[in-house]
Order: C-alpha cells, then structure tokens, then sequence
C-alpha cells in the first residue's frame, strides 16, 4: 500500500445521504477479486446511462470533477452491505479522500485498509467544504493527515480526528499484510527456534 502523503486535489461534491456500497459499485461488477479496474465501474448506475454512455448530470462525468481525488458527501456514506470491492473502486478511480458527517463502520474500517482516509466532521463544517467544492476544478481542498486538518480553497481549516494506529498505518503505508511483514525478523526467529525445538513438527 502507497504511504498516504498531504496532498491538495479537487473535490466532487456529493450532497447524497445514504450512498450505500450497492450505488459505490453495483453488484455485477463483484465477481473479481482484483483490487484494480474497478474505478470504470464507480457509481455505474449512476454514472452511466442504459444504453453506456455517460450520464452528463453526474458529478464525476463534469469536465471539473473528472480528476477529482476528494468527496464530500452527505451523510451515512458507504452503508448497505459489507463489500470490500467499494473502497476498491473507490480507490482505483483516485479518490484519496472521503469527507461525510457519517460512516458505514465497515466500509469505514475498509477505507484504511486500502489506503483511503475517511474523514469525520460535523455537519456545518461538511457544508462549508460542499459549498468549497462546488466551486469546480479551481477550488482545491488541501488534506494534511499529519496535522489532521482540511483547508478550503479560501484558507478556511477544520481539524478532524483519526485514531493513532490508523493514521500510522495511513502514514507508513501499512495494511495487514505490511503490518505482519513488520515483524518478519521474529517470526522468522520463532520458527527456527520451534524447528530445532519440535522437529518432527
């Protein structure tokens, strides 16, 4: 997993309560088990029309918003089932960021799993930076996980909170897997010590 740095990068705005995982990538597109490709197939139902083309009312198809790496979102973002293929497509997009008032717990624990920061911050504060990304692609947000502030494009800060360990994990890079490889050197010591110990194991 890439090491989350602070970055500054547009923002879509999506005043939507309620986006669940089945709207963030539907069903169909579940049979992979591939953390890559699934960014074509963010928001289908929304994006898309019948026929395939793109819906041009849809925020991300804007012309401003094509490149955004921030949402802001309404509340309870990433409710619904419990699919891990959301923060995958999500991620695989390149949307670094997700800014609501709410979580999903799961989808929330799953954004740090695969390097997305998921921010909490009260409602008026939500709004502020809704009204700021509305703006277009000359309005960036700029996300400083160190010091655990968002600044709007008119230097507006609010500061939000993330658990220590994640933020670690968030900063270094660092999903299960990192975290096990970690402790490498002592797992490598107790297996040799448990192989001269139980050799017949």
């Amino acid at each position: 997993m890439d090491k989350f740095e602070s970055f500054s990068g547009i923002a879509a705005p999506m005043p939507l309560v309620n986006i669940d995982t089945d709207m963030i990538i539907p069903k169909q597109f579940l049979k992979t088990i591939k953390r890559s490709g699934l960014g074509v197939n963010l928001f289908a139902e929304m994006r898309y029309l019948d026929d395939g083309s793109e819906n041009p009312d849809f925020v991300l198809n804007n012309p401003a918003y094509r490149n955004a790496e921030i949402i802001v979102a309404g509340d309870n973002f990433g409710c619904g089932s419990s699919r891990e293929h959301a923060p995958w497509a999500i991620k695989d997009f390149g949307i670094k960021c997700v800014i609501s008032t709410s979580f999903a717990d799961i989808f929330f624990n799953n954004c740090f799993k695969n390097g997305i920061l998921p921010i909490t911050l009260p409602e008026e504060q939500v709004e502020v930076l809704m009204r700021d990304a509305e703006k277009g692609a000359n309005a960036r947000l700029d996300i400083d996980l160190e010091n655990q502030t968002v600044t709007t494009s008119e230097g507006e800060s609010f500061h939000f909170e993330v658990d220590p360990f994640r933020k670690h994990c968030l900063l270094e890079g660092l999903d299960d897997i990192g975290l096990t490889m970690e402790k490498a050197a002592a797992i490598d010591s107790f297996e040799s010590q448990a192989a001269q110990a139980r050799p017949w194991v």
